[in-house]
């Protein structure tokens, strides 16, 4: 060990994780919470090399951590008496995790809801997805939805034949989290439309008022937004009012068949696609009077629901638990366990699998939980010092041994 980490170690650790290989090795820095530095660095994120180091640490009374089960039994074998606290922002993530692998599941159900008015009447015309692409491009999108239809189709079929998820991702090559989200949807998960940033975007809401006036003249609309500012082509402007004419232009062809008009910018609408399963979950984790117009009538959408709607009752409930019991503003101890108790048991028997299945593994770290919600302490000063100990590798372009990283962090400490 380094000079700089010889002396007493603080009586409150925090552990975390950090990534040698980024989704496939790991090692573990523990950080002195009292005296806000790094004790030391491990070479593995195991319970052994982990229970190892506890062992010749006497006088730890606390030890900070994430949600890990490998942290959890290296702590309990290594340091009994230590009182284990899960770090508050996993709790949060995990729950935002949870919610976004059901959203994945349900997002094709979800996708056919009726759109709902919203109660601040009409709302800013936005962009819910791409505009139109070309030939080629739809060609690209539509053999890659195919080839993803396949994988799914595949994963589908031996998991209903009782083959382990892990064994399908090897066998198909893969990631695990790719076979979960397929095994688990019950239809096939659609990609969510990510439209990008156009500079039209800025111009919309006079392009929707101009259109509602009944002005169908590309140019004219062109040269209007370009004396606002618009840096773009006529041609764009051609582009996106054709989606949304009423008659044709006096230019076009006679096979126009007077198509009827469609507008991906409208709130609301049953054609409106939905954000994605993330984008989602973190809608649904948010306090309801924290929610922008739009936002909120995509929430009010897929709460029609009733899954939906015990899903976002519990992981509002939960999250506002976890936000009220910060280090700044600690509940009473007993209020606090009592809320997490009720929490648990509702969610214990909601009826929905991915809540159940979240709550039965908070019951099993329900200690660490109690911990967290009644104690001051977390894993933030941790995270902050495992970027630190990423900018050191960086430093070294990534080709710093072990030992030498462990005496640079050690020293640096």
């Amino acid at each position: 060990m380094g000079e700089a980490a010889q002396g007493s170690i603080g009586s409150a650790d925090g552990i975390a994780d950090e990534g040698k290989r980024k989704g496939s090795r790991y090692g573990t820095i523990i950080v002195d919470l009292e005296r806000h530095c790094v004790v030391d660095l491990l070479p593995e994120r195991t319970a052994a090399t982990l229970t190892d180091w506890l062992r010749q640490q006497p006088g730890i009374e606390v030890v900070a951590r994430d949600r890990s089960t490998e942290y959890a039994s290296g702590i309990a074998s290594g340091a009994p008496a230590a009182v284990q606290v899960a770090d508050r922002w996993h709790l949060l993530a995990n729950m935002r995790q949870a919610v976004e692998r059901w959203f994945a599941g349900a997002r094709g159900r979800l996708q056919r809801l009726s759109g709902v008015p919203s109660p601040h009447g009409v709302l800013p015309a936005q962009r819910t997805g791409p505009f139109p692409r070309s030939a080629s491009d739809r060609q690209v999108g539509s053999d890659n939805r195919a080839r993803r239809l396949a994988l799914y189709e595949e994963v589908r079929r031996r998991h209903r034949a009782g083959e382990a998820l892990l064994a399908i991702a090897r066998t198909m090559k893969l990631a695990r989290g790719t076979v979960r989200q397929y095994a688990q949807a019950a239809d096939f998960p659609e990609r969510a439309p990510r439209p990008r940033y156009s500079i039209i975007d800025p111009h919309l809401a006079y392009l929707h008022a101009r259109l509602a006036e009944g002005c169908e003249d590309a140019a004219a609309l062109w040269r209007e937004i370009r004396a606002q500012g618009f840096t773009g082509t006529a041609k764009q402007i051609r582009r996106w009012l054709s989606e949304r004419r009423t008659k044709p232009a006096r230019t076009a062809p006679h096979r126009w068949c007077g198509r009827r008009p469609t507008d991906p910018a409208l709130n609301g609408g049953a054609a409106t696609p939905l954000p994605s399963a993330r984008q989602l979950a973190w809608l649904l984790v948010q306090p309801p009077t924290d929610l922008a117009p739009t936002d909120a009538v995509v929430v009010a959408r897929v709460e029609q629901d009733p899954e939906t709607a015990i899903v976002a009752k519990l992981a509002r409930q939960f999250t506002a638990l976890v936000r009220t019991c910060n280090a700044s503003n600690q509940a009473d101890p007993q209020v606090a366990q009592a809320e997490l108790k009720t929490w648990l048991t509702e969610a214990g028997v909601s009826g929905v699998p991915a809540m159940e299945t979240f709550a039965a593994g908070l019951e099993g770290d329900s200690g660490a939980i109690s911990a967290a919600l009644t104690t001051p302490w977390s894993n933030g000063q941790t995270e902050g010092q495992v970027n630190r100990l990423k900018l050191i590798k960086r430093q070294m372009f990534g080709h710093a041994s072990f030992d030498l990283l462990r005496r640079r962090v050690l020293l640096a400490a």
